[in-house]
């Protein structure tokens, strides 16, 4: 069993609240749990409005499935968000 792990750290140019920012959050959380079936959770920056950080997880048998699904999360996020990616990392348990 393969675990993969993908944190992005957003930077939101267009957020003027932390409203603006929980819109922005909910919309990608529910696409991507909706098209990917990942986990997804809001890591770090609660307190600012044009920072966030989120994690998403996924379980498979295969290392590639993983790293496949992950690629494919990335790129619909750099392909549709109105935020920024700042900072990237992946892991794998």
């Amino acid at each position: 069993m393969v675990i993969g792990l993908l944190r992005l750290e957003f930077f939101l140019p267009y957020a003027r609240s932390l409203k603006d920012k929980r819109m922005f959050l909910q919309g990608l959380k529910d696409r991507l749990r909706g098209r990917f079936n990942v986990a997804v959770a809001e890591l770090e920056f609660q307190d600012k409005w044009q920072r966030a950080a989120v994690g998403l997880v996924t379980v498979n048998e295969r290392r590639a499935v993983v790293e496949r699904l992950l690629e494919a999360v990335r790129r619909e996020i750099e392909a549709t968000a109105e935020a920024e990616i700042v900072g990237s990392r992946v892991e794998y348990l």
